[in-house]
């Protein structure tokens, strides 16, 4: 089967239906992701039919779970090497999308994709949610945020539930059983403004991998005090 086909057949498993020019990106992108990968650390999955699906088909599960096609503006938390934010913005190429991420040699690689991409209103910021979460330019400007990053709920939380507008989601990617760590994170999602609505687990097609989607409502807007300065919310999670 070639590249095209794979990618093809893999979409359709979420009943999404490619077209050329996007086929065509999700492909450059696959060849970007490598070569960089070459001199620097961006992800241990290199496999063609491997990116395919535990990067850009799991990027994409969250429509499974959350009506994308209404959202204006979205921000990626902790994007790396920009899942899920680019493979949503192939899809769903009208939504206003920023990529956030701490170290600058992935926004060097992020940058390069969005260009080689022909990406339109997408921008790429350096630097942490903690700095930018509270910069007026970027705090609660945003229908939905996601984020794919590893940390704890109740931190994740912290770091993202800021950029969402009042009446806007946060929806975080989370895997493996998190019953206890979405109990422990109730408070702080509360204190932060939100609603946890329900958590949606969901199986990556043709895998044992089970994700879940912890779909967050924003009903209050956050106390400026949120979030707290560097390093705080991973130190002491709000409880």
């Amino acid at each position: 089967m070639s590249r095209e086909d794979i990618l093809v057949q893999a979409a359709r498993e979420l009943d999404i239906s490619l077209s050329e020019i996007q086929v065509k990106q999700f492909i450059k992108y696959y060849e970007i992701l490598v070569e960089w990968n070459s001199f620097m650390n961006l992800t241990g999955i290199t496999e063609y039919e491997e990116v395919v699906v535990k990067h850009f088909v799991d990027s994409l599960l969250i429509v499974k779970s959350f009506d994308i096609s209404s959202v204006e503006s979205l921000i990626d938390v902790g994007t790396g090497a920009g899942f899920p934010g680019i493979p949503l913005k192939i899809i769903y190429p009208d939504i206003n999308v920023v990529l956030l991420d701490s170290l600058n040699k992935r926004i060097k690689f992020l940058n390069e994709v969005i260009n080689q991409l022909g990406l339109k209103k997408i921008e790429t910021i350096h630097g942490r949610a903690e700095d930018f979460g509270g910069d007026k330019n970027y705090r609660e400007k945003f229908d939905l945020c996601v984020s794919r990053a590893v940390a704890n709920l109740a931190t994740l939380s912290e770091y993202c539930i800021p950029f969402v507008k009042k009446n806007g989601y946060f929806i975080p990617f989370k895997s493996g059983k998190i019953a206890d760590e979405v109990e422990e994170a109730k408070k702080a999602v509360k204190i932060l403004g939100g609603s946890l609505e329900e958590v949606r687990p969901l199986m990556l097609p043709n895998t044992d991998i089970e994700r879940s989607f912890v779909i967050i409502h924003k009903i209050e807007n956050t106390k400026k005090i949120y979030p707290r300065s560097a390093g705080k919310p991973s130190k002491e999670p709000l409880k």
